[in-house]
């Protein structure tokens, strides 16, 4: 989800309890969940199940989001979680240890990984995927990616970390 698509007053007054801007979060915030939940759930009801569930939460849950910028990771890691929520139910992914996980994927054929991580980086927010793509392909510095980006050290490094927390738990599931 972009944040600038959510303006700060919007979000502020949603965060405080306003109910007509907890509407209009909630409407502004739904194409991105459901395209998200597309990308990321099995199936198209799980994907619409997610999306009312991943609503239903930020409804619920959208005073405790300390701010703007942890908005859309806060949303889509709520997303990702219930579609893998809907896939245990359903069988279809079984519950597995995060270390076993990591360690499937070195037995993964290299083709196949490259794929998978061309996938995991997709399936990143724009502004992450941004930031994984010029640290870890282009392998620009920090200082560098601040500058093009005009933001931070600070920013910088707090996306990286998510894009590649966000990266692992794709090609872990």
């Amino acid at each position: 989800m972009s944040a600038a698509a959510i303006s700060p007053n919007l979000f502020e007054a949603a965060r405080l309890g306003d109910a007509g801007a907890i509407a209009r979060l909630l409407e502004t915030a739904q194409p991105d969940i459901r395209r998200y939940a597309r990308a990321t759930c099995r199936s198209s009801a799980d994907a619409e199940d997610a999306t009312q569930e991943a609503l239903w939460i930020l409804f619920r849950h959208v005073g405790t989001i300390r701010s703007l910028l942890a908005f859309s990771a806060w949303l889509f890691s709520v997303v990702r979680r219930e579609c893998l929520r809907l896939a245990r139910r359903a069988g279809v992914v079984p519950a597995v240890d995060e270390g076993e996980a990591e360690a499937a994927l070195l037995l993964r054929p290299e083709a196949d990984l490259r794929l998978d991580i061309a996938a995991a980086f997709e399936a990143l927010p724009p502004h992450y995927r941004d930031v994984a793509l010029m640290r870890d392909v282009k392998e620009m510095t920090i200082d560098e990616i601040a500058a093009a980006l005009g933001t931070t050290r600070q920013t910088v490094k707090a996306r990286l970390h998510r894009a590649r927390a966000l990266m692992r738990e794709y090609l872990t599931r």
